[in-house]
């Protein structure tokens, strides 16, 4: 749940949320359990710290705690970074907000009631609310539970009667009364069922209705029927005792210590729980273990794909479900304003993370990363002089107004760092060849006739991308020369205003480009603007990360065109006539 995202949250948002989906009341068989594997599918703790520390210090959030579930059951947590001024040292224990994850807990909690016989998925809404409160409803078909779980009820993200009276804290004051009030007075814009809208709005609606069938709120029956039978003790709404003890600070884009959030009875069943990472892999293993006990069979149950949209979408109770790479992966990420979470898991390999971060701003995908691809690449690592590693370092431009960066780190070790992603570490498996561990990719680098170090060759996901040598330095993430200001004047900016449709897959964003006392600005639609810094070649980057572009195209003396990249990431649209 994050009111006001930047539009580049917007576009990591369109790639890790799944979609809803077909119904399902009763448990399934379970897959067959997966043997004990012989060797981990994630990497290395030595490899995975080197990750993290590249990922704090290049800026991506101030902490940042990673749980991996292997497929022998067992466990590990590494931490990176800091808690926070005034925090306890960040690590297993450490508390954050998982803002929109509370969404997975109350589709589990409708599961559960589903089987109990207390509620139906195919009941209206309108059953369980007071009579003097009336639940929009279209062409004689009303909303239902199911339809709320599943992000297909035509409700909007959030109510239009939405207006904290403190924006830094903007779930704290939005009442069952005005929820009612909202419900009274709004019509439906589409038939119900008819799109995926992914709703906080629906899910906080879920979560009353489900506490007023159960005569309590959702809140208590997430503590009963989850947090206690699974030993959850530091997972929580309130921030009493241990929990506040543990409890990292949160920040924004900026780095700047945030307030908490609070989420009142009509939006609990959205967002609002605190947890660490050692109670979230718990909530993983039940996930993944044999369904023994009601609680887990409620759990598959919502993991299962309960509708499928005409675009292909699908998605569980609360969960996101996708096919990704032939496997089936079940996920759901959280946000506030200064935390960014997600946890994933795939039901046939057992396998799953869960990466707890205190920046509202955190965009890599690490855990997702690694849990769609298979293991590391298995390639013998070699010892390399320092003399020809360092020979190597320096900026490989790529493509007009994109480089990459090769650089020597104090430690010896050397790192690439391409638009829109951190640092990754480079292993020699030769004198002239590396591989990367983060992705499945490989270098080679050339040399001309002199023996000078001429270009880099790829191998990126299976394609090949050459890049010629054009200076000796590489400034690291933050320094000042890492990113450019170039001025434009005022006919300048004018020719990259306009709207553009962005698009990956499925997926859309609507950008505006425009000039705003003399700088240039992009806003996505419904979110704050953000400054654009020109680094030539019709390249930008927005103010608040030097880890995304945007690379315009031209004709005819005007913009045509726009790509945002980001985490690796390709989004790319055309200007709006």
């Amino acid at each position: 749940m994050r009111p006001l995202p930047t539009f580049a949250t917007a576009v990591l948002a369109a790639a890790l949320l799944g979609a809803p989906c077909a119904p399902g009341l009763a448990a399934q068989a379970s897959p067959a359990p997966a043997p004990a594997a012989a060797a981990s599918h994630f990497p290395s703790d030595q490899d995975l710290n080197v990750m993290l520390r590249y990922l704090v210090e290049d800026g991506e959030a101030p902490g940042i705690v990673l749980g991996i579930l292997e497929a022998d059951g067992s466990t590990r947590i590494l931490s990176a970074g800091s808690a926070g001024p005034g925090a306890r040292p960040l690590g297993p224990r450490t508390v954050f907000e998982i803002g929109s994850i509370n969404k997975t807990f109350t589709g589990t909690i409708l599961a559960d009631m589903a089987a109990k016989g207390e509620v139906a998925l195919d009941d209206a809404v309108q059953k369980y609310l007071p009579a003097n409160v009336r639940v929009p409803s279209r062409n004689g078909r009303q909303i239902t539970l199911l339809d709320l779980a599943t992000h297909r009820s035509g409700l909007p993200r959030m109510p239009d009667n939405f207006a904290p009276a403190d924006s830094a804290n903007p779930y704290a004051d939005y009442s069952v009364e005005q929820l009612y009030a909202f419900l009274n007075g709004h019509e439906l814009r589409r038939d119900i069922g008819a799109e995926y809208e992914y709703s906080n709005l629906a899910m906080g609606l879920l979560g009353h209705a489900l506490g007023r069938a159960a005569g309590t709120n959702i809140q208590t029956l997430i503590r009963q029927r989850i947090l206690e039978p699974l030993g959850m003790r530091m997972t929580s709404y309130s921030r009493d005792g241990q929990v506040a003890e543990w409890m990292s600070k949160g920040h924004d884009d900026d780095g700047d210590v945030v307030p908490y959030w609070d989420l009142t009875d009509a939006v609990a069943g959205a967002g609002g729980l605190r947890s660490n990472a050692e109670d979230m892999l718990t909530y993983l293993r039940a996930q993944l273990g044999p369904p023994d006990t009601d609680l887990e069979r409620a759990m598959r149950v919502a993991q299962q794909v309960h509708h499928r949209f005409a675009d292909g979408r699908t998605g569980g109770l609360g969960w996101g479900v996708r096919s990704e790479q032939g496997r089936t992966i079940v996920s759901h990420g959280g946000g506030t304003a200064g935390f960014r979470t997600q946890v994933g898991f795939d039901p046939e390999r057992r396998i799953g993370f869960v990466m707890l971060t205190n920046s509202g701003g955190f965009q890599d995908d690490i855990g997702m990363d690694f849990l769609l691809r298979g293991a590391p690449l298995a390639i013998r690592e070699v010892p390399v002089a320092p003399t020809v590693l360092a020979a190597y370092v320096g900026e490989y431009q790529m493509a007009p107004g994109r480089s990459a960066f090769v650089r020597l780190e104090d430690d010896g070790t050397m790192t690439l760092r391409v638009p829109g992603n951190v640092r990754f570490r480079m292993y020699p498996e030769s004198d002239s060849t590396f591989f990367v561990k983060r992705a499945p990719w490989r270098l080679r680098f050339t040399r001309d006739a002199s023996g000078a170090v001429a270009s880099v060759v790829m191998d990126m996901n299976g394609t090949e991308r050459v890049g010629s040598r054009v200076s000796d330095r590489a400034p690291r993430p933050g320094d000042p020369d890492a990113v450019r200001d170039l001025p434009l004047s005022a006919d300048e900016m004018a020719r990259y205003e306009g709207t553009y449709t962005l698009r990956m897959g499925e997926r859309s964003l609507e950008l505006r480009v425009f000039a705003q006392d003399g700088r240039l600005m992009a806003q996505a639609a419904g979110q704050n603007a953000t400054r654009l810094r020109a680094q030539g070649d019709h390249v930008f980057v927005p103010d608040f990360s030097d880890q995304v572009r945007l690379v315009f195209t031209f004709q005819d003396g005007r913009a045509q065109g726009v790509t945002l990249h980001q985490n690796g990431r390709e989004m790319s649209g055309t200007r709006n006539p």
